[in-house]
């Protein structure tokens, strides 16, 4: 009994350190991101018109790797996503809102998940979450920690990341890759700004 247990002891210690690893080596926020997006970039649903009239009567949709874009103009705050080798996804977004009609300035119970694409010709692949996504605050704040299906190819070339519509799958945001993906951010994290030395001077009295 007394051996058993003795050779019971030192591989299950080897199975968690063999764990912990395999999760570290996964887990984008552990330092293991092979792509960093940092930065937002809103939808506007109408990319281009056609013709030099002052209203154009033939617009083109602003479809990117043949997504759709949402119906309304939306804008993101920040947005802070790595992805892992393993396909491993974690993106934080602040302000995702509308950016035009009746419910401007906020979100109305939408939620969003994520889809990257590697490669800049067709056919494009998804790489997405779970599509049934996660929700919106009032804000437009969400928090997206999930594992891309199928798991993209590493290098990505040419990577596009789209926030999207659980409704319709439509396009909300898209992600601003980091040229040099492999560098840590020379920026702080999104919820931790740095101290300011120097702090602006304030603005003149208005008259």
């Amino acid at each position: 009994m007394k051996r058993t247990t003795a050779l019971t002891i030192p591989v299950l210690l080897l199975a968690a350190a063999l764990a912990a690893t395999a999760l570290a080596t996964s887990d984008p926020a552990a330092g293991n991101a092979v792509l960093r997006f940092r930065g937002g970039i809103g939808v506007l649903p109408v990319s281009s018109g056609q013709g030099v009239d002052a209203i154009a009567t033939v617009v083109n949709r602003n479809l990117v790797r043949g997504v759709q874009p949402a119906g309304q103009i939306w804008v993101i705050r920040k947005l802070n996503a790595q992805v892992s080798a393993a396909g491993d996804l974690v993106a934080i977004g602040r302000g995702l809102v509308l950016g035009g009609g009746n419910n401007i300035g906020r979100a109305t119970g939408q939620s969003v998940f994520a889809t990257l694409f590697c490669g800049a010709a067709e056919p494009f692949t998804e790489h997405s979450t779970n599509p049934a996504g996660v929700p919106l605050t009032d804000e437009g704040d969400f928090v997206i920690r999930d594992v891309f299906t199928p798991v993209p190819p590493t290098p990505c070339d040419s990577p596009v990341l789209l926030i999207r519509n659980a409704a319709n799958q439509s396009w909300f945001a898209a992600g601003i890759p980091r040229v040099r993906n492999v560098q840590p951010d020379e920026e702080p994290p999104i919820d931790n700004p740095p101290p300011t030395d120097n702090p602006p001077a304030e603005p003149p009295a208005m008259p």
